[in-house]
């Protein structure tokens, strides 16, 4: 590899500090002969002498001292950036920018963040709840979190969360005033809370299946929203029946401030994903997330 200016000064600057070019040839791990020439091919660069050389001691001359006065602490800086690097390559830092949808946050995100802040201190999170799709090239993240079905098959894919249905449900409330479906049709007869999908703003069809019979349910109602915590809540509030994520019900069910109606028609999904880009070398702080996340979560991912 041919000499530039930069190893050439950083060759001068090793003889300067140890005032020897034999000490100077063992830290940098070359033989003293090649020092010697190093040095000498710079002051022919800057057309000066550098050092004074005798048989038993170096020192610079008023050019050398002038140039390591200027380029020295500079150059310092930056071999010693570069061995705090390689010092602390096993200390993650960064920033770790995630987007996910809410139905994850319980499920995926809120286990694992607390832990991997507390290993990782000088790791800063990022995390974007969206359930819109995002883009996460163009938006310049590291991760995204999604159901398998709306990640691009370009994306590595890891999933992070056992599989989980889609419920209808409704308060006991509103059951008992307007009584329990007991058939897709009978929707048609029910106060529906809409969701308006957050990616194409067009109305979401309830998806139904039982064995290998599929529907999609375009349903009415008082109420359309893009957020489905605000969909859980109105549901709660008797307002009419949802459709949403199990995770996100699993309290309300357990409480029993909603029910389940046509549970033989709920599908189910294989779980949320974590996916990124087949082509980008994952960052350390994701795949130290990766790492932790698979370790904390109920249920082994798989690919």
């Amino acid at each position: 590899m041919a000499l530039t200016p930069l190893n050439e000064l950083a060759v001068f600057v090793a003889v300067a500090r140890h005032k020897s070019f034999t000490r100077a040839g063992k830290e940098l791990r070359v033989s003293t002969s090649a020092v010697s020439q190093t040095v000498r091919m710079l002051e022919e660069r800057v057309g000066g002498a550098l050092l004074s050389r005798t048989t038993r001691s170096v020192s610079l001359t008023d050019m050398g001292q002038r140039l390591l006065e200027r380029a020295g602490p500079g150059l310092e800086s930056a071999l010693g950036a570069l061995e705090h690097l390689s010092a602390d390559v096993s200390e993650i830092s960064g920033t770790l920018r995630l987007t996910v949808p809410v139905m994850g946050l319980a499920t995926v995100i809120e286990p694992v963040i607390p832990r991997f802040i507390q290993e990782h201190p000088h790791v800063r999170v990022d995390v974007r709840v969206t359930d819109r799709f995002v883009n996460i090239v163009t938006e310049g993240l590291d991760a995204g979190l999604r159901l398998t079905e709306s990640v691009e098959r370009d994306m590595v894919q890891l999933r992070l969360s056992p599989s989980f249905r889609f419920l209808i449900v409704g308060s006991p409330a509103y059951l008992k005033k307007h009584g329990t479906p007991t058939r897709p049709a009978d929707l048609a007869q029910h106060e529906c809370i809409g969701y308006r999908a957050p990616t194409t703003g067009l109305p979401y069809h309830w998806e139904l299946e039982r064995g290998r019979k599929q529907l999609r349910i375009a349903v009415k109602g008082p109420l359309v929203t893009d957020d489905s915590q605000f969909t859980r809540r109105m549901a709660v509030a008797g307002v009419g029946l949802a459709y949403l994520a199990e995770p996100e019900l699993t309290p309300a069910l357990r409480e029993g401030t909603l029910r389940a109606v046509l549970e033989d028609w709920a599908p189910s999904v294989p779980g949320l994903f974590l996916y990124y880009p087949h082509r980008a070398r994952a960052s350390p702080a994701l795949k130290a997330f990766v790492a932790l996340a698979r370790k904390m979560l109920p249920t082994p991912p798989r690919a």
